[in-house]
């Protein structure tokens, strides 16, 4: 079953069972689905990989706001954007912990010869190829930098 397959069939329980938060965020991924169906130079299918890039995209948006919101100390649309993430994030594969994202880089550091900060561009671009989708890439840029001295 695609991702827009599944969205569709969740979109209606949600209606059914009168779920205000799953609503607005499944509405919020169908509407991604849709605008990368029909961009410019789009073939009207999508791909995992952009899948799972247009969800990470949709929940970094989210972060963003619920940081801006929490400057403004507006609570209320704190929370609404936080129940969005939570919805949202159902369809993400399961992201991978700390220390086996630390071995992955350990190896890409390794194979890539890398040995200073100068070099990180290197090892990220490597990283983000064998991580995308599975590790957020703060998290990945900052365990670059404390492996490489």
């Amino acid at each position: 079953m695609s991702l827009e397959e599944k969205i569709n069939t969740d979109l209606k329980a949600a209606m059914m069972a009168k779920d205000e938060v799953g609503l607005r965020g499944l509405r919020a991924i169908k509407s991604a689905i849709l605008l990368a169906k029909t961009e410019k130079g789009s073939t009207g299918e999508i791909t995992p990989e952009k899948e799972v890039q247009m969800l990470q995209k949709l929940v970094k948006q989210r972060r963003d706001s619920i940081t801006e919101f929490e400057k403004a100390n507006r609570q209320d649309l704190i929370t609404k954007e936080k129940d969005e993430v939570a919805v949202i994030e159902k369809y993400l594969p399961a992201m991978m912990g700390e220390d086996e994202v630390r071995e992955i880089i350990k190896k890409v550091i390794a194979e890539t010869g890398a040995t200073t900060q100068k070099e990180m561009g290197k090892v990220m671009g490597a990283a983000s190829k064998q991580l995308a989708g599975k590790a957020d890439n703060k998290l990945v840029a900052e365990i670059v930098k404390s492996l490489l001295v």
